[in-house]
Order: structure tokens, then C-alpha cells, then sequence
């Protein structure tokens, strides 16, 4: 029966219809507890410059939780709102994940708020061993990779309408995310699939700008090209030599990362490729990749997303400019676009 089990799953990876986007996330401690209403729990960063508030939304149309960590910049005011990145993890993540890029954008002045998913969160990593890869086929399928991005679309609802909206500048929003929510922040950017004959349109208007880190292919699509073409905002691409996603079934390289950067239509639009590493390296697990590697790869990840930032939204590209020669001993391709 486990056997059975396991072809089906390996089976249902390659008819997977719209992606799949596979991160071996590592498991974190959970989220503070939130009340059965989702009130907001803040958490204090003393000294770091900013602070993080915790929701547990409900989006009734939907019958869906939609748990949130929100870092925000101690500076944030009425008088000067900040920009916002809404963050998406990949496959078995939370939003407890990626801290090292929440916690370093609220420290420069960039709000950030991180999704979790609860159909393609950490759940899938608990229960039977045997069945794990179905719980992944169940999170990859294609209604849940449109729910991702309907999550991201409602939480920036919520939190645009909540007692936070005036110290959050909704003109400068930016989508990011990692491997399968790498997936959802392009569609979320306007990325196009056609269904039955008909576009299915999940853009995010209010999304000015993308940042994507390891993005895998849009599986079972004959055109990158058409899928990825119409998004027209600025772009960030980071990946990695090798950022390989291996599962029994499927594997994606790391050519398809390169081939997502050159297919979308961002008339500005960055890549920057890391020598070695992993799949798992943009995550908050500290070792994937090799220690000294890993802690490089996410300062150089940290400063070049904040570069990208400054650029597009203070028009400051000095820090973009620089970026290459500060981290040349560990980038193998850097390719810019002109602002």
C-alpha cells in the first residue's frame, strides 16, 4: 500500500499543472501562541530598531488562516511611513521563517511581512514518514499555489485596513519570496498562466517591485516566456551553482532558476548567482551549503536586497553599484540591467 502510495505521489509531481516548488526547509520552534479570536501578540527588540507583531487572520470567503509575522521599523510613523515587503517561504515553511531577512530589512527601514501558508506549511513535514510525499504532491497542487497567492493579496488587505495602515507607505510594496514562494511572488507580480483558453490573472496591482530567491520552473508550461513576459516590474533574481531541488520524481537545476530570471519581462531586472551553495541556503537554516558559505551567502543576500530596495524606491543605486566587487569572491554571475 506504501509503495502504491509513493508511485502515485512521484506520478502526480510530473502532472503537477501549474509548479512545484520543493524547499527542504528546516523546522523552526513555532510562533508565540495567538488567542482563538487571532489577536495581535507584539514581541520587543530591544535595541535592534524595530518590532514584531503576530496575527492569526481568517479570510471567511476562503474558510482560511492566514498567519502572519509582521517586523516593523521602530521609525515607521504617520509623518514618514515605510515601505513594506510581504514575504513568502517556500514548501514547509512559516512565517517564523527567514528571519534573517525580516529582522534585517525592519532594521533599515523596511516593514516586512511574512505569510504562512497553511496548506503548504510546515505540516507537511509531521506525520507518517511514509506518507510524506503525498502530503507534499497535496501542497504543490495547483489550487493551493493560487491560495498562496490569494493569501498575500488578503493579508495586505488586512494589514493596509488595520491600526498599522498609516505607518506603512502602501504606494512602495514589494513581493519576495523563496522556492515555491518564490512561484507565488511572481504570479503575485503578474505573472500569466492560461487556463481552458482563459488568462488566469493573479497580479497584485499594488505590487511595485519582486524579489525572488531560487525560483524553480513553471512546471508543465510550454512558454516561460508567456507566462513570465508580461511582469513589468522591477525584479531582483538570486540563486546559487548549486541550487538544485531533488526529490524522487522530479529535479529541478540550476539552470532553471537562470532561465526564470531571463524569461520574465521586467524591463529592470537583476541576477546574481552565488558560487556553490544549495537549495536551502536562503533559508534560516545556518549550516546547508557549508558554515562559512552559508553565513556569507545570507549577508551578501541580505545587502543586495536592501541595494535593490534603495534603488527602486530612494532611486540610491551607489549600494547596487558596489555590491559585485564587496562579494566578488563569492558571486559567479552578477548581470544588472540598467535603472
Amino acid at each position: 500500500m506504501t509503495d502504491r502510495r509513493s508511485t502515485f505521489a512521484r506520478a502526480a509531481w510530473r502532472r503537477a499543472p501549474l509548479l512545484l516548488a520543493l524547499c527542504s526547509a528546516l523546522l523552526v520552534a513555532p510562533g508565540r501562541a495567538q488567542d482563538a479570536a487571532g489577536g495581535a501578540t507584539a514581541q520587543g527588540a530591544a535595541g535592534a530598531g524595530y518590532s514584531t507583531v503576530e496575527h492569526e487572520w481568517l479570510d471567511a470567503k476562503r474558510a482560511r488562516r492566514v498567519p502572519v509575522r509582521l517586523y516593523l521599523p521602530d521609525a515607521a510613523s504617520a509623518e514618514q511611513p515605510v515601505p513594506l515587503v510581504v514575504f513568502s517561504h517556500g514548501i514547509g515553511g512559516s512565517r517564523s521563517g527567514y528571519s534573517y531577512l525580516g529582522r534585517y530589512w525592519a532594521s533599515r527601514g523596511y516593514a516586512s511581512l511574512h505569510l504562512q501558508h497553511v496548506g503548504s506549511d510546515r505540516q507537511v513535514w509531521l506525520g507518517n514518514p511514509f506518507e510524506l510525499l503525498a502530503r507534499l504532491q497535496d501542497a504543490a497542487q495547483e489550487a493551493e499555489a493560487v491560495a498562496r497567492v490569494r493569501d498575500l493579496s488578503f493579508a495586505l488587505d488586512q494589514l493596509l485596513r488595520s491600526e498599522l495602515a498609516p505607518r506603512l507607505d502602501g504606494q512602495r510594496i514589494v513581493a519576495a519570496g523563496h522556492s515555491y514562494g518564490a512561484n507565488t511572488t511572481l504570479l503575485a507580480a503578474g505573472a500569466s498562466v492560461q487556463r481552458q483558453g482563459e488568462r488566469l490573472d493573479l497580479r497584485d496591482p499594488r505590487i511595485k517591485a519582486a524579489i525572488v530567491l531560487s525560483a524553480p520552473p513553471f512546471y508543465g508550461e510550454a512558454s516561460p516566456q508567456q507566462i513570465l513576459g508580461p511582469i513589468r516590474v522591477p525584479s531582483l533574481h538570486v540563486t546559487a551553482t548549486e541550487d538544485v531541488i531533488r526529490i524522487p520524481g522530479y529535479y529541478s537545476g540550476p539552470a532553471d532558476r537562470v532561465a526564470v530570471f531571463d524569461a520574465t519581462g521586467s524591463p529592470r531586472k537583476t541576477l546574481a548567482v552565488f558560487h556553490g551553495g544549495s537549495h536551502s541556503i536562503f533559508t534560516d537554516r545556518a549550516g546547508t551549503g557549508g558554515l562559512q558559505l552559508n553565513a556569507q551567502v545570507k549577508e551578501a543576500t541580505r545587502e543586495l536586497s536592501l541595494a535593490f530596495l534603495d534603488s527602486v524606491f530612494k532611486g540610491d543605486d551607489h549600494a547596487l553599484a558596489s555590491w559585485p566587487r564587496q562579494f566578488a569572491g563569492i558571486v559567479a554571475r552578477y548581470s544588472p540591467s540598467a535603472p
